[in-house]
């Protein structure tokens, strides 16, 4: 059996994930990691009520990504609901993430997206399968296109294969110094803003530093593509347009990078992946369809 943790799972693209995977993989357990208790429960039970054969493939976990003691109580929750195991997992899916469309500064934001990943990393690693454990960090094609406007310098620096979390977590304390905690970004990328774009070009180069670090596990990162979710939708209303008319997607149409990365068979480790499931660069958007990045 193998199980998966997937975060922000309660709705959007993270239930869709864990819908896509109980229906195409038998061998599949999934932990719905919901920040809110009740909103993870209503989204178990709706799951159980269409497809009561999975309700002994399902469990729910509350994990709040930007809390340390959330998260850590956690791992400590999955420990003992397998403690006949000591590495009961066999994937962690990090969907939990937010962007700028509440208003939010880039606090906040780095908190969740770039943070978050690593606080669930750091506490679920230790019970991760050691030899074939898996983990996919859903970023964004928000990372690559930041970068592109980026100086060359920087380019090199988040894209680097020797790159470390100290590194990473000091760019982000530089850009927190230049914001002054300001909420307000006036640098906009596709509707998201800059701080969101850096939250995910730091995920991405987190990613790198990750797999560098546990060469025994596949760790790879990849956008689910323009989706129609709470964090986009907002996107659509500014601009007077449907999502639709905006070119986005379904949740369940955002499932598959993250798929192919759990239960597929992934090129090498430390990668960023496109929404087609094709090896993409970290410095430039690819579309989907585009040549693979080699």
């Amino acid at each position: 059996m193998k199980r998966i943790l997937i975060t922000g799972a309660n709705k959007g693209i993270g239930l869709a994930t864990v819908t896509k995977l109980l229906d195409s993989y038998d061998e599949t357990f999934l932990l719905i990691g919901s920040r809110n208790l009740k909103k993870g429960q209503e989204a178990r039970d709706s799951l159980v009520d269409n497809y009561p054969e999975w309700k002994n493939r399902l469990d729910l976990i509350q994990i709040d990504v930007e809390q340390d003691a959330s998260v850590n109580s956690a791992a400590a929750e999955v420990r003992k609901k397998f403690n006949s195991e000591s590495n009961p997992l066999f994937g962690i899916i990090n969907n939990a993430g937010i962007g700028s469309s509440y208003g939010l500064g880039l606090e906040k934001i780095l908190q969740v997206n770039t943070y978050g990943i690593k606080r669930v990393c750091d506490a679920f690693i230790p019970i991760l399968n050691p030899s074939i454990g898996r983990i996919a960090n859903v970023t964004s094609a928000s990372g690559p296109i930041y970068l592109a406007g980026c100086r060359e310098e920087v380019k090199k620096f988040l894209t680097n294969p020797a790159v470390t979390w100290i590194e990473i977590e000091d760019f982000m304390k530089e850009h927190l110094k230049d914001n002054s905690g300001s909420e307000q970004n006036n640098f906009q990328i596709s509707g998201m803003s800059e701080a969101y774009g850096i939250s995910k070009a730091c995920a991405n180069a987190y990613t790198i530093c990750l797999a560098r670090e546990n060469p025994n596990l596949t760790i790879n990162a990849c956008t689910p593509g323009f989706i129609e979710t709470d964090l986009t939708r907002p996107i659509a209303e500014s601009n007077g347009k449907t999502p639709a008319e905006m070119g986005m997607k379904s949740p369940e149409e955002g499932t598959s990078a993250s798929e192919f990365l759990l239960m597929g068979d992934p090129i090498g480790s430390g990668h960023y992946y496109g929404s087609d499931c094709v090896r993409s660069p970290l410095d430039r958007y690819r579309a989907p369809g585009d040549p693979p990045h080699s």
